[in-house]
C-alpha cells in the first residue's frame, strides 16, 4: 500500500496515542473518537467520485470498490473504522452488493493487515474479536445465505418492523446460532433512526457504531441529526448520471433547504496518490 500522507488535521488536546505503532505509521497518525453521550457515537464511511456518486447501481459493480478502483488506502481506512467500532450498520442491498461471502469485518475488507487490526481492536480497545453486524430491513426480505449469518464467530443483528419479523421466522431465522432478530415498532418499513441507536445502546452496549449505507438509510439518520462524523473517499474519476440510470450520491430520500443543510467542519485530510481521505464532524446547533 502507498503510503498515506496527513495534509492537514485539526489539532485537539494532547492525548496518548490509540493506535499501535505499525497502523498509526500506515494510517499517517492517530485515530480516537468522542462520546455522544447517551446514545451511540455514529460515524459514517462512503467512497464517492469527484461527481459524488457512492454506486455505479450496475448489477456486479454496484459496491464501493468499483467506486474507489479497490483503492488500497481506502480499503485499510475501512478496515480501521471496523477494528475500531462496536457495531457496523448497513441495509440489506447494501449487504448483498457487497458480496455472498463477504462480512462486516475489519479482515474481510482488508485481509492483509488482519493481524494488525486484531491486536489494535482487542489489544488496546479490548473489545471482541470482532463488532456486530446490524443489518436494517423493515421488510424482512434480508438474504439469510449470505455468509455473515452463517459465520458463527461473527454475531449479526437483524432490525427490523413486526411485519419483518414474521416474515424471517418462516425463513427460519431462529436456527441461525449468530444471528438475532429485534423488531422495532414502526407505521411503514422505514425504521425511525432514534429507535435503532437506543435499541443497540440499551440491548447490546454500543458505543461507537460505524454506519456503511445505503444512502438512503444514511440520509435517515443525517435528517435526524445522528451523524457524528463522516469519513469520506474522494476517488479521481467521474461516473456520471442520465434519467434513465438513477446513479445515488451519499443521500437518498431526504433532501435539505439553505436553513437546515446541515454543515461540517473538517478534522482531517489525507492522501495517497491521487486519492483524498476526508474527515469531518457534523456541526452542532449554537
Amino acid at each position: 500500500m502507498a503510503p498515506i500522507r496527513t495534509l492537514f488535521e485539526r489539532q485537539e488536546a494532547a492525548a496518548a496515542p490509540v493506535l499501535p505503532d505499525d497502523l498509526h505509521m500506515a494510517y499517517g497518525g492517530d485515530l480516537q473518537f468522542s462520546s455522544a453521550g447517551g446514545r451511540p457515537h455514529v460515524i459514517g464511511n462512503f467512497v464517492s467520485t469527484l461527481d459524488g456518486v457512492v454506486s455505479f447501481a450496475i448489477p456486479g459493480k454496484s459496491g464501493g470498490g468499483d467506486i474507489s478502483g479497490f483503492n488500497q488506502g481506502d480499503r485499510f481506512i475501512m478496515g480501521l473504522l471496523r477494528a475500531s467500532a462496536d457495531a457496523v450498520l448497513v441495509g440489506a442491498a447494501t449487504l448483498r452488493e457487497a458480496g455472498g461471502r463477504h462480512l462486516l469485518t475489519a479482515q474481510s475488507v482488508n485481509p492483509s493487515c488482519g493481524e494488525a487490526y486484531g491486536r489494535y481492536r482487542q489489544g488496546i480497545l479490548r473489545k471482541p474479536p470482532y463488532p456486530i453486524s446490524v443489518i436494517v430491513s423493515g421488510s424482512g426480505k434480508v438474504d439469510l445465505e449470505l455468509a455473515t449469518f452463517r459465520t458463527a464467530e461473527v454475531r449479526a443483528v437483524i432490525i427490523t418492523t413486526e411485519a419483518g419479523l414474521e416474515r424471517l421466522r418462516s425463513k427460519g431465522v431462529e436456527a441461525l446460532p449468530s444471528t438475532e432478530v429485534r423488531a422495532i415498532p414502526a407505521a411503514s418499513p422505514v425504521l425511525p433512526a432514534p429507535a435503532i441507536l437506543d435499541l443497540l445502546w440499551r440491548e447490546f452496549d454500543v458505543r461507537l457504531l460505524l454506519h456503511e449505507g445505503g444512502p438512503s438509510l444514511f440520509g435517515s439518520f443525517l435528517a435526524e441529526r445522528l451523524i457524528d462524523e463522516s469519513f469520506l473517499t474522494i476517488a479521481p474519476q467521474f461516473a456520471g448520471r442520465n434519467p434513465e440510470s438513477k446513479r445515488p450520491g451519499m443521500i437518498e430520500g431526504v433532501e435539505f433547504v439553505p436553513q437546515n443543510a446541515p454543515w461540517l467542519d473538517l478534522l482531517s485530510v489525507k492522501q495517497s496518490g491521487d486519492h483524498l481521505y476526508l474527515r469531518y464532524a457534523s456541526r452542532r446547533p449554537v
